[in-house]
């Protein structure tokens, strides 16, 4: 562990100032792919099913904490790194914020219905990592009754289509129960998921275990936010308040970025006793990813402290901070370490190295290593498809993309033809994009996903006209059009040079809608003012951005000083701002302060003081 710590300290100019001296956690001890969950063994945790199965941790269950009295808090530290703001292929989370309660059929932009598709997207905690493995031995055969009749559900509540059911003397049993909630999840339709899960308790159909309570706390975070899912808490019988239950809302406060949030949970956990786990702690590691880099070294330091082990997540977490830091040496180092452990790198720690590599511009090793991804047979192993399709996009391999899609293309999959839009997007290849885009709309009807991905092919290329054609299709079918839609058409009209626009159709978007808009479409437009230096506009986005309450991030303020630099004038009052909402500079931020203080010295007002 000595030798791994040791690996993610680097120069402060990549981004790894840590120190140990600053290391500080609370005594009193101790869920998009952020699917950090997927490491927990043998754990039961779908809603509703067998009783039979009980939750446990197979990492450090009797682990005993040794360490003194520290405070573990985001303040910790003085100075940080530049911050990489979008998720790596590592974490897909859902839309940023919360989804709203809305009961429309396709929730923020879920794909459709049909049971042949794969999963649209990966699970981000216990909760969904375990809905999805209990789902495949169903998929494409056994469809729920139960979830149908959700669907077909008129109206905002589905408790009459329910009470319906019941009625007409159908069997309610887990199993169905459990099914539908699978299929719910994967289609990220949590507020009917939620008011299943409501119905079913107010019916006392079945007796609520620790892992049900932890499911419907995981349903409320995601569809009605973290306070409300804390509130909920206190509702949960105390012998039901396992660690489970605290797991489940860690998870979520990472998956919603809450710095402040999962810090507050973490020293929960450690203060109700539970122990310090490996999943505790690649939590963390998640969120400083993103947020506070040099924090990653004393989540390692405690992680030496109380001797648990790395695993196969934890590896992956630093192999991508190495590589966004552009340290790819040190990239190297970590996974020559993973393997010393006896820990194979994962097809999605492949795909991680193979992005760095490509980003590094070394062709020669990304290729070869695609090609250790790939094996002897891709038809046995056509999961593998929609991961080398965009990878072979980026590095511009054409030829290889083709291959790969003749492998696909008789009997295509839904994700698989997803990748293939954006792989022959990249490759500038419009034609074929919208060739598999047509074919999809056959198979699978027209959705807001599937044109999202389009209309991002079409923002990329400039292709204003052609992105208002899609828009109107999906106006005249119906399609439900959502926070992955505005965020295409914001980039489509930015891309375009009307920013103005672009600003517009997210104010129009976001006023009409109950659902939270992307933070990152937030961040378009506002990067696009600061680049103008319209500090009028600049402020006005930063303003919406915090009434729509995301959570602060240092790159926020970045963006916006810039836009005074770029103006050249002053930006008085931001120190007041940064203490206000309790932004610590990082080196990239303290150097802009330096030149937007309306107050600082120079030799010049020195000889006219």
């Amino acid at each position: 562990m000595w030798a791994l710590r040791r690996a993610s300290i680097s120069l402060r100019t990549r981004g790894f100032n840590a120190r140990a001296s600053c290391v500080k956690f609370a005594q009193t001890s101790c869920v998009e792919q952020e699917s950090c969950i997927s490491e927990t063994h043998g754990m039961a945790c779908d809603p509703f099913s067998s009783p039979k199965s009980r939750y446990h941790s197979g990492h450090n269950a009797s682990l005993n904490l040794t360490m003194g009295r520290r405070e573990l808090s985001s303040s910790s530290t003085k100075e940080e790194d530049d911050l990489e703001d979008g998720f790596s292929e590592l974490e897909t989370p859902a839309v940023d914020g919360n989804e709203s309660d809305s009961l429309v059929t396709s929730d923020a932009d879920s794909a459709d219905d049909d049971g042949d598709k794969e999963d649209v997207e990966e699970a981000h905690n216990e909760i969904d990592e375990q809905a999805k493995k209990e789902e495949k031995p169903h998929r494409g055969r056994i469809e729920s009754e139960l979830f149908k009749e959700i669907l077909n559900a008129s109206g905002m509540s589905i408790h009459i289509a329910l009470d319906k059911w019941l009625e007409e003397g159908k069997e309610l049993t887990r199993e169905e129960v459990s099914l539908a909630m699978v299929n719910l999840r994967r289609r990220k339709m949590f507020g009917r998921a939620l008011q299943l899960s409501e119905w079913l308790e107010s019916k006392k159909q079945f007796e609520f275990i620790e892992r049900d309570y932890a499911s419907r706390l995981d349903l409320i975070a995601k569809a009605r936010g973290l306070q409300k899912a804390e509130a909920y808490i206190e509702t949960v019988p105390e012998s039901c308040k396992s660690e489970i239950i605290y797991r489940t809302l860690l998870a979520n406060c990472v998956s919603q970025n809450n710095v402040k949030k999962a810090e507050e949970v973490f020293h929960k956990m450690k203060d109700l006793g539970f122990p310090v786990t490996v999943f505790a702690c690649n939590q963390l590691l998640l969120l400083y990813k993103r947020n506070y880099k040099s924090k990653i070294a004393d989540v390692l330091l405690l992680m030496e402290n109380e001797n648990i082990k790395p695993s196969c997540l934890t590896y992956e977490i630093l192999i991508d901070s190495k590589g966004q830091s552009k340290d790819i040496d040190g990239m190297d180092q970590i996974v020559d370490r993973m393997k010393a452990q006896g820990i194979e790198p994962s097809i999605s720690t492949q795909a991680v190295l193979v992005r760095h590599y490509i980003l590094a511009g070394l062709q020669d090793k990304a290729e070869t290593l695609l090609k250790e991804m790939e094996g002897e047979n891709l038809k046995q192993n056509r999961w593998l498809c929609q991961i080398l399709l965009p990878l072979y996009a980026t590095l511009g391999k054409v030829d290889e993309v083709g291959r790969i899609w003749n492998v696909c293309e008789t009997k295509p999959r839904y994700n698989e033809c997803l990748a293939a839009i954006e792989a022959w997007g990249k490759l500038n290849k419009i034609d074929e994009a919208e060739e598999v885009f047509e074919m999809m709309v056959k198979k699978w009807k027209l959705s807001s996903k599937i044109c999202s991905i389009l209309l991002k092919v079409y923002a990329n290329h400039k292709m204003l006209m052609k992105g208002k054609d899609i828009i109107k299709r999906m106006g005249d079918s119906g399609c439900p059009i959502g926070p992955l839609t505005w965020d295409a058409l914001v980039k489509l009209y930015v891309q375009a040079g009307e920013v103005e626009k672009a600003d517009s159709v997210l104010h129009k978007a976001a006023y009409q809608s109950q659902l939270k808009p992307v933070f990152s479409t937030y961040l378009t437009i506002l990067e696009q003012y600061a680049k103008r230096g319209d500090i009028h506009n600049a402020e006005k986005i930063f303003f919406r951005m915090k009434q729509a309450d995301y959570p602060l991030k240092p790159k926020m303020y970045q963006i916006l000083m810039s836009a005074y630099i770029n103006a050249k004038l002053p930006a008085y009052g931001i120190r007041d701002r940064f203490k206000a909402d309790n932004i610590i500079p990082n080196r990239i931020l303290a150097n802009m302060l330096a030149q937007v203080d309306g107050f600082r010295k120079n030799p010049v007002s020195d000889l006219l003081d």
